[in-house]
């Protein structure tokens, strides 16, 4: 139970890290010093979309979920999660594509404004 518990939280924090990384940069706009890592998650969010990295939170929560005696899923976290509610015909590179455009357009704007108020 205790695997099946460690695998539910890893899920929530997979899920938290996602949306830091589409909405990290609001957060950089009343704390700057999140910039900081927020730059660095954006970085990987849109390297595993354009790329198709794998990401060890996925390689994580399998193991956690195998070694509580379930089968794991294949795929990746938005494959397995997220894409069945938003495109429930499946994930395709073009579709991966625009995941990660969307993680820097949503992002540019903000960054943009924080280097133009800097100056």
């Amino acid at each position: 139970m205790s695997y099946r518990l460690a695998a539910g939280a890893l899920l929530v924090m997979h899920l938290l890290f996602i949306f830091f990384v589409l909405f990290g940069g609001l957060l950089s706009l009343r704390r700057r010093a999140l910039a900081v890592l927020h730059l660095p998650a954006l970085a990987w969010g849109a390297a595993t979309e354009f790329f198709g990295l794998p990401c060890p939170l996925t390689d994580w929560e399998n193991a956690l979920l195998r070694a509580a005696g379930e089968s794991g899923y294949g795929g990746g976290f938005i494959e397995n999660y997220l894409l069945p509610l938003i495109y429930p015909a499946g994930l395709t590179p073009g579709i991966q594509l625009w995941l990660g455009v969307l993680v820097l357009l949503a992002n540019a704007p903000v960054y943009l404004w924080l280097l133009w108020r800097r100056r």
